[in-house]
């Protein structure tokens, strides 16, 4: 896998067909981006989970926070890691320990090692990117807050803004 480059078509497959997402570093605090992350999966439908070894217990985003990926209580689906590039692998060997589908780090994470490991374990990675980023700029949302995308195109979002798929009659949209 290219670690540099996803094409939409991968991008799109995770944020539709997976649906409980946990998310390591999740702070407490409400200016943090992982904050806003998880306020819009929430809003957009997914089921979030916060993870901090320092905030079990706490309330974020009306979430109750979990010590680690092995406290959380149902099956995830997305591991999203909002710490650095060295913690990467070791949650990474947790999300593979969980069953997790998919380990997805957060834009400024980056550890090839990590990836090799959950790719040898059947799952997918996304790294250096940002789950609310992507699903907005394939929704077309992103636009809306003024983003230039760079993309000017007639083709419908392949996600739809409320959470599920676009449908097109056209066999290329």
């Amino acid at each position: 896998m290219d670690h540099d480059h996803y094409s939409d078509a991968y991008i799109r497959d995770i944020l539709l067909g997976h649906r409980v997402f946990a998310v390591v570093g999740a702070s407490v605090k409400t200016i943090r981006p992982s904050y806003f992350v998880m306020k819009y999966l929430l809003a957009k439908g997914f089921d979030v989970i916060p993870v901090n070894p320092g905030h079990g217990g706490h309330i974020v985003a009306n979430q109750t926070v979990v010590p680690s990926l092995g406290d959380i209580d149902r099956p995830v689906d997305v591991v999203d890691i909002f710490r650095n590039s060295d913690a990467a692998l070791s949650i990474t060997e947790e999300a593979i320990r969980i069953g997790a589908k998919v380990v997805w780090m957060q834009i400024g994470v980056r550890n090839d090692d990590a990836a090799r490991l959950a790719e040898s374990a059947g799952l997918k990675v996304v790294m250096n990117r940002c789950p609310k980023i992507e699903y907005g700029r394939l929704s077309g949302e992103i636009g809306w807050a003024g983003v230039n995308s760079r993309t000017l195109t007639s083709k419908r979002p392949v996600i739809g803004s409320n959470g599920g798929q676009q449908r097109s009659l056209r066999k290329d949209g």
